[in-house]
């Protein structure tokens, strides 16, 4: 990962390349202008025809001229900065900035509260490249990246963001690697080397078969891979808030005896991100020191036809002692989160969040790049609002419609796994809450926001780590307020 420093002044920097912001209609943003007077009049021409304006997201790059660096790249804000338009810009410098040794860059010098974070995480997250199965890697030169006239006060504003992005990138790649290389016990086993300070409870199929983890075993009935359940545990002393994360593990979904079509396969590679979040947020949280008790409970399991997969119509039971009649084997993600769920419950913290690339219905409802948000307490709903604002990753909220839960409602068991076609989404939430024995909870659908298909600011083509800088800030306000 690229070095983020504090830096001096402009004149003393001798970067490889500059990267200076500019707001929309070409107004110059902080270090611009004596740079733009530097480099001569030709050049506000030259952007001109580039139809570069400055809008959120642009950048050109023009040759350093009589100036220390070899080159300059000019980024746009736009008209109106925040946080999130700074990440942006700054995920677009991360991508640019590739083929240069060093960097410099006045970015967070605009006025904006947390611009130092908001750049360095920016800028690290859009540098991310997933490289590791190409037979001759895209070169990547970039090694260090100053923050120009800041002080010693900024390392921690720094420290944090770097946290932050390492526990993002470890989402990432854990997402984007095959599944043929992450069954589910090499990726139980990948928790073992998260930070120190996590302790690691892996459970195989013969001890969750003990214990009673009725969903995770139907699930993985059908894979030569079998299921584990993994339970973290971060507990610095003296903390009293306690909060527990719950994230879908299914490693690789064909949708069982109710196959998906082939081209729906395709990314099912990446239905464990909610579980990826889990490792990522939890070694992020562990390396800040957040003074706040974080269980982490991820159901690991593969989801396939074998001979022994678990058909339409069969029973099994969860781990709270509820029955579940399995009418679609393609509903799978809600079972095992059934386990987990019911584990997090049983150890009564504050808070529950689950995290599930869950239903497509809720990307029908909200796109390919907003979340959704269910949950049985008001409170809790809010308090996850407003850590997805500050992180800048876009949820909504959707109706949590206790009136839809008869249609779950089974001839054979306590409730079936599937209603009707409609208000997917809100049937699964509804599904998950009978989990939870009434704790305050709130469930994340990121069925959309989990992957995405193309590169733009910050977020790289694949997985995306989302959720993983929602449940950092949640875990930091949660323990502010104690």
């Amino acid at each position: 990962m690229t070095e983020i420093v504090p830096g001096g002044d402009v004149p003393a920097s001798t970067a490889d390349l500059l990267i200076v912001p500019v707001f929309a209609d070409l107004i110059w943003g902080p270090g611009a202008e004596p740079v733009a007077d530097e480099l001569g009049s030709w050049l506000v021409d030259y952007l001109k025809a580039r139809e570069f304006t400055g809008a959120l997201g642009q950048f050109a790059v023009v040759p350093g001229g009589e100036l220390p660096f070899g080159a300059v790249a000019f980024v746009g804000l736009g008209d109106e900065v925040d946080a999130e338009s700074l990440r942006r810009a700054a995920g677009a410098a991360g991508r640019l900035s590739a083929p240069y040794a060093s960097v410099a860059t006045t970015l967070h010098l605009v006025d904006v509260e947390g611009a130092i974070g908001a750049v360095t995480l920016g800028y690290l997250l859009g540098a991310y490249r997933f490289d590791a199965y190409r037979s001759e890697p895209k070169l990547r030169s970039n090694e260090r990246l100053e923050l120009l006239e800041v002080g010693e006060h900024a390392e921690a504003e720094i420290r944090d963001a770097v946290a932050i992005a390492g526990g993002v990138t470890l989402a990432r790649d854990l997402i984007n690697r095959p599944a043929v290389d992450k069954p589910p016990g090499v990726l139980a086993d990948r928790a073992r080397s998260l930070s120190d300070g996590i302790s690691v409870e892996i459970v195989d199929e013969v001890e969750a078969a003990e214990r009673g983890y009725g969903g995770l075993l139907a699930v993985g009935a059908g894979s030569t891979n079998p299921p584990r359940m993994v339970i973290l545990r971060y507990e610095p002393n003296d903390a009293e808030p306690f909060v527990a994360f719950v994230g879908k593990g299914i490693v690789f979904d064909s949708g069982g005896l109710s196959l998906k079509p082939a081209k729906g396969m395709e990314d099912m590679k990446t239905d464990m991100a909610g579980a990826a979040a889990v490792y990522g947020a939890m070694q992020a949280i562990a390396e800040l020191e957040i003074p706040i008790r974080v269980l982490g409970v991820a159901p690991l399991s593969e989801n396939m036809t074998g001979g022994a997969a678990q058909r339409p119509g069969d029973v099994f039971t969860a781990y709270n002692g509820k029955t579940v009649e399995v009418l679609n084997t393609d509903a799978e993600g809600r079972l095992v989160l059934a386990d987990g769920l019911g584990i997090a419950a049983e150890a009564g913290p504050d808070l529950i969040v689950d995290i599930a690339t869950l239903t497509g219905a809720a990307k029908v409802a909200l796109g390919p790049t907003v979340g959704a948000i269910f949950g049985n307490d008001d409170d809790a709903i809010a308090a996850v609002e407003a850590a997805a604002r500050f992180a800048g990753e876009s949820m909504w909220t959707l109706p949590f419609e206790r009136s839809y839960r008869p249609l779950l409602d089974s001839p054979v068991a306590d409730l079936k796994n599937i209603a009707d076609r409609w208000g997917g989404a809100i049937m699964a939430a509804l599904f998950l809450s009978e989990f939870v024995d009434d704790r305050p909870w709130v469930h994340l659908d990121i069925a959309g926001p989990g992957r995405a298909d193309k590169t733009e600011h910050y977020v790289t083509k694949g997985g995306t780590g989302f959720t993983v800088r929602t449940l950092v800030e949640l875990a930091r306000e949660m323990a502010k307020k104690g």
